[in-house]
């Protein structure tokens, strides 16, 4: 079977524009959570006014022309990948053996529900021409194709939020079979927009701590009362282990597993026993021709809602049994927010680095843990003791979407 590793990654997310003010943030216990100061949120009288909105505005990257022409969720995607590519060292690749692999979980909502405006206010003929492209789910994996000329196919997994994860999975796959050498995958995001958002609260499923934004992620707390959005997107370059060597590559580390499954349980809640995420978690070790014993660090999904973390905790005492107090466990949704689409990508970075330097980043918020879930949560930077160990990137989504990750220094 084909290696894969990884020569490159991008992102723009809450904690900064690119990758190295993100993780840097990360690790000073910083917050990517603010008010949102939009006049919709009076007007609307949304219920949540507060999220995770990108650091540094995506115009600020782009060409007027690229804005105009991409949604916000295209907007980031391109970001991010533009800043992967560059870190990969701009790989000279056939584009019959370039693919993109690009996830999203909502799409293109803010051209959508503008558009729908514009044609109830304005009528039809003042509808942009643009608008199907824009809102199309593919538009960003689309966007990244045409700006690198990747000729080996374009495409789109959406799976709620589990999209992310199951983009780098997919492009995993694609690399060992041969299909191509080099794939961009990752995930993006763009969906604080006051429609979500007041879905999001109907459900219940946002936190709705609006004095004080910054400490509103608090997976694994006793006084989480629901997850924060977030926008932004993470990209990763994957490229056949003997093609990266062969023109001197930087290499972070290899991808050793990437495993989809599903619940078939319910549209929005986790099934409670875990089974179909542990059974994600032991599909990726298996693929890594790994035991649960080589894991030793885990970059939880940990969306801060009541539920969903105890279903997590339960899926990770089910994998790893008693080695389960030897994992040291970030849940870094604390300090992004939940990116939805885009959150396997980031949080797919995040333990890629956390790998290179061996150094788990913190949990912020945690001030007093559920004791119903009992794991090792660091809430400082902490130093991981085995350089050969297995980290692995948990990503569930509505629907009973199961998409996990397994990462390994080489």
């Amino acid at each position: 079977m084909r290696r894969v590793v990884v020569t490159g990654i991008g992102a723009t997310t809450p904690l900064g524009g690119d990758v190295a003010t993100s993780w840097s943030a990360l690790l000073a216990g910083q917050s990517g959570i603010s008010h949102l100061s939009q006049e919709w949120v009076e007007r609307y009288e949304i219920p949540v006014t507060f999220a995770g909105q990108a650091k540094v505005a995506a115009d600020q990257s782009l060409t007027p022309q690229e804005a105009k022409r991409l949604d916000p969720s295209s907007q980031f995607a391109l970001i991010s990948a533009r800043e992967a590519w560059k870190d990969a060292g701009e790989p000279e690749v056939a584009p019959e053996r370039l693919a993109v692999d690009f996830a999203t979980g909502i799409g293109g909502v803010w051209t959508l529900l503008d558009a729908f405006d514009t044609l109830k206010e304005r009528g039809p003929r003042r509808v942009l021409p643009m608008t199907v492209p824009m809102l199309m789910p593919n538009g960003p994996a689309a966007a990244i194709g045409m700006d690198l000329g990747a000729r080996a196919g374009v495409r789109t997994a959406v799976s709620a939020c589990a999209s992310g994860n199951e983009s780098i999975a997919n492009a995993l796959q694609r690399i060992q079979l041969g299909q191509a050498d080099v794939v961009v995958a990752g995930g993006a995001e763009a969906a604080i927009h006051p429609l979500p958002i007041a879905a999001f609260a109907a459900m219940h499923a946002l936190s709705k701590r609006n004095d004080e934004p910054q400490r509103a992620s608090r997976p694994y707390d006793v006084d989480r009362d629901g997850f924060v959005m977030g926008e932004g997107a993470g990209a990763l370059v994957l490229e056949e282990y003997e093609h990266a060597k062969a023109r001197g590559a930087k290499i972070y580390c290899e991808l050793v597993g990437g495993a989809v499954t599903s619940d078939a349980y319910h549209i929005t809640a986790p099934d409670p026993e875990g089974s179909g995420a542990a059974r994600a978690v032991l599909a990726a070790l298996e693929q890594a021709g790994a035991s649960v014993t080589d894991v030793e660090h885990v970059n939880a999904h940990a969306t801060s809602t009541p539920v969903g973390d105890i279903a997590e905790y339960t899926a990770i005492k089910r994998v790893f049994g008693d080695h389960t107090d030897s994992l040291l466990v970030s849940a870094t949704k604390s300090a992004t927010g939940h990116l939805l689409g885009g959150a396997g990508a980031i949080e797919a970075i995040f333990t890629i680095l956390a790998l290179k330097e061996q150094t788990v980043p913190p949990t912020i918020n945690l001030d007093n843990q559920d004791p119903a879930i009992p794991l090792h949560v660091p809430v400082k930077p902490t130093k991981l003791s085995r350089p050969d160990a297995i980290a692995i990137s948990n990503s569930f989504g509505f629907g009973g979407h199961n998409a996990v990750l397994a990462f390994r220094n080489i």
